[in-house]
């Protein structure tokens, strides 16, 4: 499973969900901004959860740009070791076969175990109008399977299994994922406060002995500037 995040500081958040339901990350470099502090923020996220980090620099098609001087970033910033830096070119597919072998050399594959009580992270979820919430589960233990009564270990939040599927990208139906897999689940659940991104569930059946570690609950916050049309209405805005 290849699970994208943002990379900017305002995603942060995001970055750092999705980074608990993998076993390595790939940290992409433009090669025409080089290591910036983002770059290495999320290199530390990926670090704090026990990730194999894999470095890539993309655009190396493009005319005149410096792939030594990102490389040395690389190195002197964050000790990677030159052998393992990928040059790839997403827009062209230059060494895209190349990066998928080293994926499978490198990274580790998951592990677990599916006899024992059921325990996934929930990393993320989406709305549909149809189905209600969509949630985004990385399986760590045990067999998520249609019609399976679950609970959110947190919120105590109950529910039955309406829909297993995996994204081949596009969502496919399956009757259950194992330990290591990732996929996604309805429950006829249409509120979304019901759901906590980094919740654990479990069956209900023979829940789990405790959640997964690395839960905090999220506080929603809105940023925004509000300016009069004319200037004279700034006081009365006040």
């Amino acid at each position: 499973n290849l699970i994208d995040t943002p990379g900017h500081v305002d995603f942060t958040y995001e970055v750092e969900k999705s980074l608990r339901a993998c076993e390595g990350a790939l940290l992409v470099v433009d090669v025409s901004q080089g290591v910036e502090s983002q770059t290495v923020a999320n290199y530390y996220l990926a670090v704090e959860n026990n990730l194999e980090i894999l470095p890539v620099i993309n655009k190396i098609d493009i005319a005149n740009i410096d792939v030594d001087h990102a490389k040395l970033q690389l190195i002197e910033i964050l000790n990677f070791k030159e052998k393992d830096i990928q040059l790839v070119s997403a827009k062209e597919g230059i060494g895209i076969a190349d990066l998928f072998e080293k994926i499978v050399e490198f990274i580790p594959h998951p592990e677990g175990d599916d006899n024992a009580p059921l325990q996934a992270l929930i990393f993320d979820m989406k709305y549909d109008i149809y189905k209600g919430i969509i949630v985004y589960v990385r399986v760590v233990n045990g067999v998520i399977r249609e019609n399976m009564a679950i609970k959110m270990m947190h919120t105590g939040r109950e529910a039955h299994i309406e829909e297993i599927g995996v994204f081949a990208p596009e969502a496919v139906r399956v009757r259950e994922l194992t330990s290591g897999e990732v996929g996604y689940i309805t429950c006829n659940i249409h509120e979304p406060r019901e759901v906590s991104v980094g919740d654990t569930l479990t069956g209900t059946a023979n829940p789990a002995a405790g959640p997964l570690q690395g839960y905090r609950q999220l506080n929603p916050l809105v940023f925004c500037g509000v300016y009069p049309v004319n200037s004279k209405d700034f006081l009365p805005l006040r």
